[in-house]
């Protein structure tokens, strides 16, 4: 068995992408292939299981998605990367807390190859820039494996988030890597691709 797939899936949207990671969830055995998805979304905002409608102030034509995945509501477009984790934890010996901090971290990771100073924080899970947020988190687990993910903002167009309380923190500002960065040119594939190798070489090996 391999230890772990790279997918690479362009631009798809959530809700079919949301009940595939279902599907291919209810689906697995003991000798399924962990999997990594990573992918951009059409404009949408996702609520969390314990998502509440007030922190939606101005949706307008976007359309507005109720998720299984823990905390509040945030908003997925062009310009920023989804990356999906689904994991067996029982396989790698990850409790929820370890993996949500190996997230945490390997966006820290990441963001420090562009001289972006981050941070997590324990309040509220995610990884902030000078107290504005610039990757969400959330997650999912069932029958011990985990889905849904991270989303890391690249260069989306942060107006939407405006319409929200992002995660459910009214007045919460929210940035991007492009907004950090105004004179560096950003190429979404290479980070990306270096998003997904950092996460995969952050997670502990299968266990034999």
């Amino acid at each position: 068995m391999a230890d772990l797939a790279f997918r690479v899936l362009g631009e798809v949207d959530y809700l079919a992408t949301f009940e595939a990671m279902k599907k291919f969830t209810d689906a697995r055995s003991s000798d399924t292939t962990d999997e990594l998805w990573l992918l951009q979304h059409p404009p949408v905002y996702t609520q969390g299981q314990a998502g509440k409608t007030e922190h939606l102030l101005a949706p307008g034509s976007i359309p507005v998605i109720q998720a299984d995945r823990g905390g509040q509501v945030t908003y997925h477009g062009p310009g920023q990367w989804v990356l999906y984790l689904l994991v067996d934890l029982r396989r790698r010996q990850l409790g929820v807390r370890a993996l949500v901090t190996l997230i945490e971290q390997s966006l820290v990771q990441l963001l420090a190859e562009y001289g972006i100073e981050a941070a997590p924080r324990a309040d509220a899970p995610g990884v902030y820039v000078a107290g504005s947020k610039i990757a969400a988190l959330g997650l999912r687990v069932r029958r011990g494996c985990s889905y849904h993910g991270l989303a890391l903002n690249v260069n989306p167009d942060l107006e939407p988030f405006r319409r929200i309380n992002p995660c459910g923190h009214a007045g919460l500002e929210v940035t991007s890597m492009a907004a950090c960065l105004p004179d560096t040119p950003l190429d979404m594939t290479v980070i990306g691709e270096r998003l997904l190798a950092i996460v995969g070489e952050n997670l502990p090996p299968v266990s034999a």
